[in-house]
């Protein structure tokens, strides 16, 4: 069963919340406090972090960083919870590496089910593009992306890469040269909210070129989408 662990100061949120969790087959951990749950985060174990913003000693924003900061932690998935319900709220969780958002009040189905979502995105057994002819490898010129293993090597260095992330690097990179609209790379993502995930795209894009750097190797067409440029290798 993956273990999730909640970072919420709401001490009623927790029990009911993993009574409910425990019927789609998910443990949910709990720690009022970020310091208690970025130390139960680096003890290891856990699949997946769900953040709220509104938080004591340092808001969720700052948990997230300090989570993106941490190597052993780079892929974990992150979901993040806001009582306010901004849309700048969630832009800044997806610019700071969160995976997902969910506004309060929320229903545990939906989060049950964006959970399953971002956990999906981890699993090699179910890759985001059809397996390539020289097996479940994509070589590029300084490039490669292993999708079995859900690793993507930048001249031969690990890149780190969140679920998300990898899969969209995935799916661009599956179909060199082919133009993805923001509307299909939502589609294809299996993405909640397009109104605000178009915006969310755009967050991604940006995330995985700052990681990909020297490498130019995604392009944008203006008012068309984006497109995986690299020149592949046999």
């Amino acid at each position: 069963m993956p273990r999730l662990l909640l970072i919420d100061d709401d001490e009623h949120l927790a029990a009911p919340l993993a009574a409910y969790l425990k019927r789609f087959d998910l443990t949910l951990e709990s720690a009022l406090r970020p310091s208690v749950g970025l130390a139960k985060l680096r003890a290891g174990g856990f699949d997946a972090a769900i953040l709220d913003v509104m938080l004591p000693e340092m808001d969720g924003f700052d948990v997230c960083r300090e989570i993106r900061r941490d190597p052993a932690l780079a892929g974990l998935p992150i979901l993040m919870l806001t009582a306010r319900g901004d849309v700048m709220d969630r832009v800044i969780g997806l610019e700071l590496g969160a995976d997902d958002y969910l506004p309060k009040p929320f229903e545990p189905r939906e989060l049950a089910a964006r959970l399953q979502t971002i956990l999906r995105r981890r699993q090699p057994a179910v890759p985001a593009v059809a397996p390539p002819e020289n097996g479940r490898r994509l070589l590029f010129n300084g490039i490669e992306i292993d999708l079995d293993r859900r690793q993507v090597l930048r001249g031969g260095a690990e890149v780190e890469l969140t679920g998300t992330e990898f899969e969209l690097l995935a799916l661009l990179a599956g179909e060199p040269h082919k133009v993805f609209t923001r509307d299909e790379i939502l589609s294809r993502l299996r993405g909640h909210d397009a109104d605000v995930y178009t915006r969310a795209i755009d967050i991604l894009i940006s995330r995985i070129r700052r990681k990909l750097e020297p490498l130019d190797c995604i392009k944008t067409l203006r008012n068309a989408g984006y497109t995986f440029a690299g020149a592949r290798q046999p």
